[in-house]
């Protein structure tokens, strides 16, 4: 057994590793092709990143122009017996239905609320006028890439 192998996640770890990271970094393919790297918060839908921006966004624009995305979210960075991460290897799909953005809005916000409460009539409010120019990014996996140096128990 290789040392990539002992430190790879299985698919319900990697669920519940999305669900505990609150940050993930995505990187697209600027205007001048090089890497165009942004934190987005995130929710995990059926084992799939899904996040949102504003329609006008830089990340929005190098989708559109290529829908190759990486999206990485890690933790441990403190120690490296401690790293953790899953990297996605995705096709963007870029959602722009008033229904789905207000939707994912009620749900991102109940997941960021210190207290997972939803949104407030007054929050919802400011939701819906700020849909129109906000797009849903789904990262459809392509490849998945995952560590968890735990698992080596300090040994390397």
């Amino acid at each position: 057994m290789n040392r990539r192998s002992q430190i790879e996640m299985s698919e319900p770890e990697i669920l519940t590793f999305l669900n505990e990271e609150k940050v993930a970094i995505i990187s697209s393919f600027g205007p001048r092709g090089w890497p165009h790297s942004m934190p987005l918060w995130f929710v995990e839908r059926d084992g799939r990143v899904w996040a949102w921006t504003f329609r006008k966004s830089q990340k929005v624009k190098n989708l559109e122009r290529d829908k190759r995305a990486t999206v990485l979210i890690e933790a441990g960075n403190d120690e490296y017996s401690e790293l953790r991460g899953v990297q996605f290897e995705t096709n963007a799909i870029l959602h722009d239905d008033l229904d789905l953005v207000l939707d994912f809005a009620t749900e991102l916000t109940t997941r960021y609320s210190p207290d997972g409460q939803t949104p407030g009539p007054e929050a919802m409010e400011a939701f819906r006028a700020q849909a129109p120019k906000r797009t849903v990014i789904e990262f459809e996996p392509v490849r998945t890439l995952s560590w968890d140096h735990r698992k080596l128990g300090g040994v390397y």
